[in-house]
């Protein structure tokens, strides 16, 4: 197994792989131009899993400047369960950690009991004193 960078040549293998594992969380902001910028504005940070030239598992991830930030993690339902998961995450938290940040967060739904339980048994822990509002910018 390879794990590389992430690209915005890898966008469609990557969508579609999303399609499968993450369907729930895509928004209008995983389109390609987004992408793209989110990509651009954290060089290095998101990173792709490859197995005999087919990409199986990705982490998007990044920073503010103060935090670091995992979004849409995923491995190919027919490749989990072989540590993909964990090394993507070991490496997009090294990539963030390597920039200066002290903590990484995760945003996970409430009912991917699948995800809650990688992330704790990965070391995060579940935090019970925020709470995460959105706003649609093109309410203004």
């Amino acid at each position: 197994m390879l794990i590389r960078e992430m690209t915005i040549e890898d966008y469609d293998e990557v969508y579609a792989m999303w399609l499968t594992t993450s369907k729930r969380a895509l928004s209008k902001a995983d389109n390609r131009e987004q992408m793209e910028r989110y990509l651009n504005h954290n060089k290095g940070m998101s990173q792709v899993a490859v197995i005999d030239g087919k990409i199986v598992g990705t982490v998007l991830a990044g920073h503010d400047g103060r935090r670091g930030f995992i979004h849409h993690m995923a491995v190919m339902p027919e490749y989990r369960r072989r540590r993909i998961g964990h090394s993507l995450a070991q490496k997009a938290i090294e990539m963030i950690k390597s920039q200066g940040i002290d903590k990484t967060h995760i945003f996970c739904y409430q009912n991917n009991e699948t995800g809650q339980s990688f992330w704790r048994d990965f070391g995060f822990e579940k935090r019970e004193d925020v709470f995460v509002y959105s706003y649609d910018n093109n309410k203004l």
